[in-house]
């Protein structure tokens, strides 16, 4: 069977088993593209765009799996431990993950973690960015993003949590 044929009958197989084909992964986002407009609930509940914040500050968009687990609580109080030097070179940490808001208010309660945590259900924003789930889970990245909505760079790494808030924080203080 030559491919023309192969592929019309695996188009006819879908159709036929109401199977559905996964929609093409969006590009992996990288350092010198623009960050996408998104807007996400807050983990008390409000809603946060992304798209008020740049032009004021820089931002820490960090992806992680899970509240609560292991790697991702370390990596969520590495930011909230060097939170106050975040704020010293102008940036705006955000975390990122589907779980939902409540999860996220108990998270952020847990740990004293004094920046935005955001719910993303279905994963929207992370398939926006590009960022891939390793080992049967959401994906661990963090995307510095500067004042003009570019990316100027990226960690990924899933099980170095603190390296994300470290390497993320270097990146900011040898940005220009």
């Amino acid at each position: 069977m030559n491919i023309p044929h192969l592929k019309n009958f695996l188009a006819a197989a879908v159709l036929c088993l109401g199977l559905t084909i996964p929609a093409q992964a969006q590009k992996h986002l990288e350092k010198g593209d623009k960050m996408p407009s998104f807007s996400l609930t807050d983990q008390n509940g409000k809603t946060f765009n992304v798209t008020n914040e740049v032009g004021k500050h820089k931002l820490v968009i960090y992806f992680y799996p899970k509240d609560e687990s292991m790697v991702c609580t370390k990596e969520a109080c590495a930011f909230r431990d060097m939170f106050d030097q975040f704020a010293k070179v102008g940036a705006v940490v955000i975390g990122v993950n589907g779980g939902t808001v409540a999860s996220h208010k108990a998270f952020a309660n847990h740990y004293k973690l004094p920046f935005v945590l955001l719910s993303d259900p279905g994963d929207k924003v992370y398939k926006l960015f590009g960022v891939k789930k390793k080992f049967f889970m959401s994906g661990r990245e963090t995307f510095v993003v500067d004042l003009n909505g570019t990316i100027v760079y990226s960690h990924a790494a899933m099980l170095e949590g603190k390296a994300h808030a470290d390497d993320a924080l270097a990146a900011l203080k040898s940005a220009k």
